[in-house]
C-alpha cells in the first residue's frame, strides 16, 4: 500500500436523500475510511437534499491543511453522478480556490469483493427464509437483483453482470435484473413475469449502497407482486450498507488515485462512444445542475418518523405544534408545500441516490481521475422535451433534457408510483 502524504485529504462524494437513515449509513462509509487513514483528514458531502454538501467537506479539509484531495465518488456505477455531476462540482470548487488539487477516483464498480458482500447479504437472506419457513433449494429459488436504473446503458448494463456472477456463484435455478426506475423492467413488472416462471423461492436483492426512498419502493413493490402470488415465497435481502468488503473496496478506490490507476471505463461510455440507441449523445456538453438543491434537506434530522421518510412528513403547521424547523419539499412545479418527493412531473423522481439527468451545459474533465479525454457530456431525464424549471429556492435557469429513447418501453422508464413502504 503507498503512503499517503501528508497535506493530503479524503473525501467521499455522496449523492444524497431526503431520507435521513440513508444520509447517516452513508457517514459509516468517511468514519470506515478514517478508521483505515488515522493519520490523514477524511470528510464527505452529498450533491443534494443533505448536509455537509459536497464544497463544505472540502473546506473542512482545507480548513486542516490539505491542499490535495483525494475525491472518491460513492457511487457504486459510473452513470451521470459520477461522470458528470460531482466532476462537474469538484472542478468548480478547485478553480476557485488555487492550491487545491483535486484527483478524482473511479466508481466502486464491477469488483468481486462487492460481488462477495452481496453474496454475503443474499446468503443471510436464505438462512433467515430457510429458518422461519423451512429451506428451498436453490435450483428451485429464482434471484432478482435490482438496480438504480439510470439512462446509461454502460450502467444498466453492469447490474446485469452482478446478477448473473451471483447467479453462477450461487447456482440459483434462474436469475433476472430489473430497475427501480428510469430504465426497463421495473420492479412491478419484471417480478411479475418472474412470477410465471414456475419457481418456488423469489429472492429480491436490492443492489444498493444503503437505505432511502427507492429501497422502501422496491420492497413496497414486491409486497404488491408477492399478495398477488400467494404460492410463492417472496424473500427480501437487504442492500449493501457499510459491509466490510465495501469499505475494503472504497480503500481500494483511494489508493488507485494514489497509485495513479484511477481508470474510469470510458470504453463503453455513450459520451465518448457511439453506444446502439444513444448516438445522439456522443460529445453533448457537461455540468451538474445540483447547485439548485444542494443542502436543501438539511433540518430534516428531527423528523417524527425517525429520519425514515421522504420529508412528506413535514407539515407547515405540523412542525409549527412540536416547535420543529420547517423546510418545504422543493418542487420545480409550484412553490406549494410539501410533495412526498422531488418531481419534476414528469414521471420521475429525484429523491434517490443514483439517479442521473442531463442537462446542456459544458464542463471540461480536466482533473486527475484517469481518463484524459475531455468528454464535455450531459445525463438525462426519462422525458422528451426540453422544458424551463424555475425555482422556488433559487433562479431560474434553463435545462435541456436529452430523450432517453425508450420512454415509452411498456415495462418501464417511469419511475414507480410513490407508494408510502
Amino acid at each position: 500500500m503507498s503512503k499517503i502524504p501528508e497535506t493530503t485529504g479524503i473525501m467521499v462524494c455522496g449523492h444524497g436523500s431526503r431520507n435521513q437513515n440513508a444520509a447517516k449509513e452513508f457517514a459509516t462509509v468517511a468514519e470506515g475510511l478514517k478508521a483505515r487513514y488515522p493519520d490523514i483528514p477524511v470528510e464527505y458531502g452529498y450533491l443534494e437534499f443533505c448536509n455537509p454538501v459536497i464544497s463544505e467537506g472540502l473546506d473542512r479539509l482545507r480548513a486542516k491543511g490539505v491542499t490535495r484531495v483525494l475525491a472518491v465518488p460513492g457511487m457504486l456505477f459510473a452513470a451521470g453522478h459520477a461522470k458528470n455531476d460531482i466532476p462537474s462540482v469538484l472542478n468548480t470548487y478547485q478553480a476557485q480556490n488555487p492550491g487545491t488539487v483535486i484527483s478524482y477516483g473511479r466508481e466502486l464498480g464491477i469488483d468481486l469483493k462487492m460481488i462477495r458482500a452481496a453474496g454475503e447479504r443474499i446468503q443471510q437472506a436464505i438462512d433467515a427464509a430457510d429458518a422461519e419457513h423451512g429451506v428451498v433449494a436453490l435450483h428451485d429459488t429464482l434471484l432478482m437483483v435490482v438496480g438504480r436504473g439510470s439512462s446509461d446503458p454502460d450502467a444498466n448494463s453492469n447490474v446485469s453482470k452482478v446478477m448473473r456472477m451471483l447467479w453462477e456463484g450461487f447456482g440459483f435455478g434462474w436469475a433476472e435484473t430489473c430497475y427501480s426506475g428510469v430504465t426497463f423492467p421495473l420492479v412491478g413488472p419484471g417480478l411479475s413475469h418472474a412470477a410465471k416462471l414456475g419457481y418456488k423461492r423469489i429472492i429480491v436483492f436490492p443492489y444498493f449502497l444503503f437505505t432511502g426512498v427507492l429501497v422502501k419502493r422496491i420492497y413496497s413493490e414486491t409486497d404488491a407482486v408477492a399478495a398477488n402470488h400467494p404460492d410463492i415465497q417472496f424473500i427480501k435481502a437487504s442492500y449493501l450498507s457499510d459491509h466490510p468488503l465495501v469499505l475494503d473496496t472504497f480503500e481500494d478506490r483511494v489508493q488507485e488515485i494514489v497509485n495513479g490507476q484511477a481508470l474510469m471505463n470510458c470504453q463503453m461510455c455513450k459520451y465518448r462512444e457511439q453506444v446502439l440507441g444513444f448516438e445522439a449523445e456522443v460529445g453533448l456538453p457537461q455540468e451538474s445542475h445540483h447547485h439548485h438543491v444542494e443542502g436543501i434537506g438539511g433540518g430534516l434530522e428531527d423528523c417524527p418518523c425517525k429520519g425514515d421518510c421522504d420529508a412528506s412528513c413535514r407539515d407547515e403547521d405540523f412542525c409549527k405544534a412540536h416547535g420543529l424547523p420547517w423546510t418545504p419539499v422543493h418542487s420545480h412545479a409550484s412553490p406549494a408545500p410539501l410533495e412526498p418527493v422531488h418531481d419534476h412531473g414528469h414521471g420521475h423522481d429525484h429523491d434517490h441516490e443514483g439517479h442521473d439527468h442531463a442537462h446542456g451545459h459544458s464542463h471540461d474533465h480536466d482533473h486527475s481521475h484517469g481518463h484524459d479525454h475531455d468528454h464535455s457530456h450531459g445525463h438525462d431525464h426519462p422525458h422528451d422535451h426540453p422544458h424551463d424549471h424555475s425555482h422556488d429556492d433559487g433562479p431560474s435557469h434553463d435545462h435541456h433534457h436529452h430523450p432517453y429513447p425508450h420512454a415509452d418501453h411498456p415495462h418501464g422508464p417511469r419511475s414507480m408510483d410513490k407508494k408510502k413502504g
